[in-house]
């Protein structure tokens, strides 16, 4: 699995902690930016994750701001992108068994490191259910 990665500076330190545990469990990252914490605008990085998972080369996306709200906005502006902002592990597995999503928000500025991990590693390791019914709104989603 490849994932691509985003923040701004809000969220900076805590992309790169998800790096460093992703290449710890052997996953592939692409960083697409911001590179340091000076101020920046996180639109640009949103939709970079946001084409990386659309385009086919990264398999999932993760963005990040101070609270995950604005860089999930401008990720759902890509067609094919189904961006989840979430603040628990529950959520995060939720969010892929019955929504089918492609990229995961978070809060810099909100969630922990421990909790921000956890959530990563739910959002990547659950499947998407395949059930019927989640197949059919996920279809609706995608029809809008």
């Amino acid at each position: 699995m490849k994932v691509a990665l985003g923040s701004d500076h809000g969220g900076y330190a805590l992309k790169q902690r998800v790096i460093r545990h992703l290449e710890e469990r052997g996953i592939l990252c692409e960083d697409m930016g911001c590179h340091s914490e000076a101020s920046c605008d996180y639109p640009a990085f949103g939709h970079a994750v946001a084409k990386a998972v659309a385009g086919g080369s990264c398999e999932r996306g993760i963005v990040i701001c101070t609270t995950g709200i604005g860089i999930s906005i401008a990720a759902n502006k890509v067609a094919g992108i189904r961006c989840a902002h979430c603040q628990d592990s529950f959520s995060a597995k939720m969010t892929r068994l019955h929504n089918d999503a492609n990229v995961l928000a978070l809060g810099g500025g909100i969630v922990g490191e421990n909790l921000a991990l956890e959530m990563v590693d739910v959002f990547l390791d659950t499947p998407f259910s395949g059930e019927e019914k989640h197949l059919r709104r996920v279809r609706a989603i995608e029809d809008l």
